[in-house]
């Protein structure tokens, strides 16, 4: 066999390795079945056919479509540890705007991210729903009201948290405007003063 007929070697043909590059593929195309079918209509085998990789490979990275599902959904670009942080880093008025600012300025970061398909599967599945609740109001927003609010945490956090789900849902999801574009800044007078309130006023 002539040199130039011999195969090069290192070069490999059809599926990925099932390396940490197949994991992150795995995690991208999952966050965009996701956001489009949802979670009941999306598949193991259409997520497994957009990344390029056998469908075996969820099971062995995820264990299923659940844990892809926590991974490439949940997996927030923030430490919710850090985040409790930056948000009680100043006057307790001002904690409503420094919400909204600090949300919306990491969503716009990536144009949503993964925030669209997090509410498309919210309605179709528990486990998404009890996600999402499980770190926005446990996690972050009963938190914090628990830092400034003498009384009714589990409620203040939720109303909080409506606020946020619905303003992710307007700018990320449904795309209204001009609520879609308008600048953070301007949302953040707007919306804040609501969820101050919420956090620390009466709602009675």
């Amino acid at each position: 066999m002539s040199t130039a007929e011999q195969p090069t070697p290192g070069k490999r043909r059809g599926r990925r390795p099932g390396g940490q590059d197949t994991r992150a593929a795995l995690v991208a195309a999952a966050r965009e079945v996701f956001s489009e079918s949802g979670y009941e209509g999306a598949t193991v085998r259409a997520i497994a056919a957009r990344a390029g990789v056998d469908a075996a490979m969820v099971n062995h990275w995820f264990g299923g479509k659940e844990g892809l599902f926590a991974q490439a959904v949940l997996q927030l670009p923030f430490d919710p540890i850090q985040l409790l942080s930056e948000l009680l880093d100043g006057p307790v008025d001002d904690l409503g705007k420094r919400i909204v600012r600090r949300f919306l300025t990491v969503w716009d970061a990536t144009d949503g991210g993964a925030f669209p398909a997090l509410v498309r599967s919210i309605a179709s599945h528990d486990q998404a729903a009890l996600s999402l609740k499980d770190f926005l109001i446990r996690h972050v927003l009963e938190n914090v009201v628990g830092r400034v609010s003498p009384d009714r945490r589990e409620l203040r956090a939720t109303l909080c948290a409506s606020q946020m789900v619905g303003m992710g849902m307007a700018r990320y999801v449904a795309k209204f405007e001009p609520f879609s574009t308008t600048d953070v800044e301007t949302l953040a007078a707007a919306v804040g003063p609501t969820l101050q309130r919420y956090l620390t006023g009466d709602i009675d």
